[in-house]
């Protein structure tokens, strides 16, 4: 059987593409090239469909999350705060996962941070 060999892309719409895409590249550090290409680092990717009545992912038309892995998640926060991102107040702590916060780009697009153990 063929598989899928990891995550190829992830598109977003945009009402302005280059603005939004600043913002991810000033706010989270998002290295991408001019064709959109990013290197990222070598680590785990979870696949976790959820309930269709979930609030887990913001407003209830976000049909998927994205969800950035970080290496410091209070650094992280603090900087897309100074930024004037608009950060959730609260942090979560899975035990054996590691920890999580929420950024929400200036589209409205819920977006978790994850600090893994």
């Amino acid at each position: 059987m063929e598989r899928v060999l990891g995550i190829g892309g992830y598109f977003i719409r945009s009402a302005d593409p280059a603005a939004l895409g600043a913002w991810y590249r000033d706010c989270l550090g998002l290295d991408i090239d001019e064709n959109g290409v990013w290197q990222q680092e070598t680590g785990p990717t979870v696949f976790a469909p959820f309930e269709a009545g979930t609030g887990y992912f913001g407003s209830p038309s976000q049909q998927t999350m994205l969800n950035f892995r970080v290496r410091d998640l209070g650094a992280m926060l603090a900087q897309l705060r100074s930024r004037g991102a608009n950060v959730a107040e609260e942090v979560q702590e899975m035990a054996g996962i590691g920890r999580f916060g929420w950024v929400t780009d200036p589209e409205g697009n819920r977006i978790e941070l994850w600090q893994s153990a």
